[in-house]
């Protein structure tokens, strides 16, 4: 008595093959990148310790409720790295507070990006409650639990710039990769995050090393930091002010 086969056409074989690797790709392309559509997604996040000698590459993961988990680093170089996620709530908060400095004039577009960084540096604290001992630049620091050299924060700070960028808070700007100062030097060198204004394509500094966690970041036109100039010193000073409100922040208070 014959067999009765099955014969599969080999075109279906590739084709199915195909999709498979093509949905393969793209989940891990969404997990490393942070995109949008990730509700289904299980975020694929590095939490593996251990010194850095230069900003890690930013990793988080938006879903589609408005929650992002992200991975931030800490205990200098990023010795230490922790996944966390901000709820939809907080985000929604965070969203309320870069409301109150609308305006498309210069001033205003870096005072939100100076208000988002600390937002979520302020998140990052309310998750990770060490890194409140966090200090100004690096004095006094050594051996304290959360606290954060240059590489930590341009990483953790480029990290929230593509956040911002990714839930369409970061109008006016673009993100770049994070730059670095005397190299060479080891008692100087220093990184910061970047971001390109896309009116004039101008790149400026966004360095939160210079403050505690929680606090507003200083911001310069990234020439002028590569120079050592000092953003609390004229003619940046305005910009990078820490007032009690975030309307005294603005050019144009809300109406």
């Amino acid at each position: 008595m014959s067999q009765n086969r099955i014969v599969i056409d080999p075109l279906i074989v590739a084709f199915v093959r195909f999709r498979f690797a093509v949905i393969g790709f793209f989940a891990i392309l969404i997990s490393h990148t942070g995109s949008a559509g990730t509700a289904l997604m299980q975020p694929m996040l590095d939490d593996a310790q251990g010194s850095v000698s230069r900003p890690l590459p930013p990793e988080y993961a938006l879903d589609l409720r408005g929650a992002v988990t992200l991975r931030i680093c800490f205990n200098w170089s990023c010795a230490r790295r922790q996944t966390m996620t901000f709820t939809s709530k907080d985000m929604a908060r965070l969203k309320r507070y870069l409301a109150l400095c609308p305006g498309a004039s210069l001033h205003n577009r870096l005072q939100r990006v100076r208000i988002g960084i600390w937002q979520m540096e302020l998140l990052a604290q309310t998750y990770q409650p060490l890194l409140a001992n966090d200090l100004a630049i690096n004095d006094s620091e050594a051996e304290v639990e959360g606290r954060m050299d240059c590489i930590d924060n341009a990483s953790n700070t480029t990290t929230y710039l593509h956040i911002l960028r990714d839930i369409r808070e970061l109008a006016g700007w673009t993100v770049s990769s994070p730059t670095v100062r005397r190299l060479f030097d080891i008692t100087a060198v220093h990184w910061t995050a970047v971001i390109l204004d896309t009116e004039t394509g101008q790149p400026w500094s966004v360095d939160s090393w210079f403050r505690p966690n929680g606090h507003l970041p200083m911001v310069m036109p990234l020439s002028s930091w590569s120079d050592m100039k000092k953003a609390w010193e004229p003619p940046f000073e305005r910009l990078n002010v820490s007032p009690r409100s975030i309307d005294a922040l603005c050019d144009t208070p809300p109406p």
